[in-house]
This record gives C-alpha cells, structure tokens and sequence, in this order.
C-alpha cells in the first residue's frame, strides 16, 4: 500500500471522524471506500460515453421498428 497525507479543514476532519464512528469504520477505510466510489463513477461515466460514440439513431429505430404494437398496453407496462 501506498501513503497519502490529505490536509482538511477542521470542520471536515471532525465530520469524517463523526461519520466514520457512526459507520463502525476507520476514518482511512471511509476515505479509501470514499476514493473509491469516486473512482468508480468517473470509470463508469467514461464507458458509457465512449459506448454512447458507437450507437446509431438509425440502429435504435431499427430494434424499435421490431417491437410489436399492443393496444392496450399490458397492464405489467401501466404506471
């Protein structure tokens, strides 16, 4: 493992401590899960543009045009 020193604010220092605590977990565990989440959605966020660079409207329409019509829509699809 590798280490980092943060510096925070003490108010933030204090509400990570509090937080922390009240999650039965280390304060560095919270930053490493904290990190990590972050990580995590950037990554996703990422993915899903560059997927988004590979579809079509032409493609979309083409799955859609193969949906069956159903009048009146089943009742599992009604809000």
């Amino acid at each position: 493992m590798s280490t980092l020193s943060v510096r925070l604010p003490k108010s933030m220092y204090e509400q990570l401590k509090d937080v922390a605590v009240a999650e039965g977990i280390s304060m560095n565990q919270f930053v490493m899960l904290a990190v990590g989440e972050k990580m995590a959605t950037l990554t996703a966020l990422d993915y899903l543009q560059e997927r988004a660079k590979r579809g079509s409207d032409e493609k979309l329409m083409s799955i859609v045009d193969k949906a069956p019509d159903v009048e009146p829509p089943d009742e599992r699809d009604r809000l």
